[in-house]
């Protein structure tokens, strides 16, 4: 029977196969409790014909989970659930204001992570798409409290006026950028940039920064984009 740990924030959890859910939310096993915007069960842990299973036992939020790599994604949304089969499964969700990431240790899982890199160069690629400097300093400034999180598993997203001036752009120049990223994105089939039919999603600069950080597409080593000044 393979062995699950979940950890958040440095403190480490044990799932039980023979015992209950293994519940995350304000309310759960692993409590989140300053956050009135997060359900009071949100996920839950379970252990059925051989497999562990990630559900979103919530309502209204859905949580990105991938594996350590970044080459595998899906969008868990609620009332749907997901097997946990790789070595390290990242699961990153907003709630309000704050995106919060979990990870979860599979001892004996039966599938390895899947990297894409280049042999010559050692870069990531993420699916067949590119984006210009200004567009990637776009979503570095929106991920880079995720990215300077030092250990801990929380961070909260900044306003688009907010990253904006951490850019020294105007913010209609930075909206703007964001509607291209967010169709660029939205055409190769990433989920929740968009509410339905030619309608922008209201918390896609969430959703969007939860892609990006799980995918790798930006990493710490992005940083230094946010000091760039030309436009390119």
């Amino acid at each position: 029977m393979s062995e699950l740990a979940i950890e958040f924030c440095g403190e480490w959890f044990r799932a039980d196969p023979d015992g209950p859910t293994f519940d995350i939310g304000r309310d759960g096993d692993l409590a989140i409790e300053d956050n009135p915007y997060l359900h009071r069960r949100f996920l839950c842990i379970t252990y059925e014909a051989g497999l562990w299973w990630l559900v979103n036992v919530g309502t209204l939020i859905s949580a990105t989970v991938c594996d350590a790599g970044g080459g595998v994604q899906s969008w868990l949304s609620p009332g749907n659930r997901l097997p946990i089969v790789f070595p390290t499964t990242s699961i990153v969700f907003t709630a309000g204001p704050t995106t919060y990431e979990i990870l979860a240790q599979l001892k004996g899982a039966p599938y390895q992570e899947i990297r894409s890199e280049d042999p010559d160069t050692g870069a990531t690629t993420i699916g067949m798409i590119s984006f210009t400097t200004s567009q990637k300093q776009l979503i570095v400034a929106l991920a880079e409290p995720m990215l300077r999180r030092d250990g801990t598993g929380l961070s909260e997203i900044p306003s688009s006026a907010g990253a904006a001036a951490r850019l020294g752009w105007a913010t209609t120049r930075f909206n703007r950028k964001l509607d291209n990223v967010c169709d660029k994105l939205d055409r190769i089939g990433v989920k929740g940039l968009r509410g339905g039919p030619g309608a922008l999603a209201t918390n896609r600069r969430a959703r969007l920064v939860e892609y990006a950080v799980a995918s790798r597409l930006v990493t710490t080593e992005d940083l230094p984009l946010l000091d760039l000044t030309e436009d390119v």
